[in-house]
Order: C-alpha cells, then structure tokens, then sequence
C-alpha cells in the first residue's frame, strides 16, 4: 500500500469509531488510557509515539495548567517535518513542539486528552 492510499485507508476507517467500549492502558504512563480508536490509530499508522509524547508532555506546566480537557493536534508540513500542539478547552495553543522528521501517513489528526483518557474527536 503506497502513502496516498494508507492515508485514504486510514481516513476511511477512523470515520467509523464513534465511542468506545474498550479502552487500553498505556504501558509507561498507567494513569493514561485510550480508546479503540486511538489503539487502530497507533497500530495501523504506526504512531505508538504519539501516545508516548501526548502523555509524556503531560508533566510540563503548560499543559497541566490546560484543565482536564485538552485538544491535540499534529500537523504534518512539507519535508516530512511535523508540529504537534495543544489547546485547552478555550482553545488557546498551551503547547507547541515541532519534530524534525515524522513518516506519520495523514496530513492531520485531532485527539482530546479529557480527565486522563485520550480518545478520537470522533469518539467524544
């Protein structure tokens, strides 16, 4: 499967997760949980890292600060570098980090983080 057509895979499966009835725990940071979506998301992109940093970031003062909701988003720019930012529930941007490189295969992807569970904005 070539990169348009994973993207498009992808973009059509995530469609259909519309909350959830299983959630799994993070294996490093055991306060966190997610959810069916997040756990295909991880799995069929290949963006474990991507838990593993939403929930590692959540020691910083910033994003504590942010409350009990927040809105994550990656962005992926030309040159296969990325920036990921979170928002609170004002959607004021608390947070911003830029990765060099990422092979991440959708142009864009938006999660909430609410009261330690990280779900899909499809699933909420």
């Amino acid at each position: 499967m070539n990169a348009t057509q994973k993207a498009a895979y992808l973009t059509s499966e995530l469609r259909n997760f519309c909350g959830t009835t299983v959630w799994f725990r993070h294996p490093l940071f055991r306060k966190f949980i997610y959810t069916e979506g997040v756990q295909f998301l991880a799995e069929e992109a290949g963006a474990y890292w991507l838990t593993d940093m939403i929930f590692g970031f959540q020691e910083k003062l910033e994003i504590r600060q942010a409350g009990y909701f927040q809105a994550w988003e990656l962005t992926v720019n030309e040159g296969q570098t990325a920036t990921l930012t979170c928002e609170n529930g004002d959607c004021d941007v608390v947070f911003t980090h830029h990765l060099t490189h990422t092979d991440f295969p959708l142009p864009k992807i938006r999660m909430f983080l609410i009261h330690d569970t990280l779900l899909l904005t499809s699933e909420y």
